[in-house]
């Protein structure tokens, strides 16, 4: 398997295990509003950069 789409699988599953660690935070009404957004973002980041790379890279073989 190639390394780009490993490491785009990757990033893919930390964003989207970080989207819902803020939305389940948010649902509890967590105080700590800061770190849930901070979460959020990186989860976005993380997530549509994985998503860029498994579907930017070519098979090779």
């Amino acid at each position: 398997m190639n390394v780009k789409r490993t490491f785009g699988t990757i990033l893919t599953i930390l964003g989207i295990i970080g989207l819902i660690y803020a939305g389940y935070g948010y649902t509890q009404n967590d105080p700590a509003t800061r770190q849930l957004i901070v979460y959020g973002v990186i989860g976005i980041i993380f997530f549509f950069s994985g998503i860029g790379l498994v579907k930017n890279t070519r098979d090779e073989g």
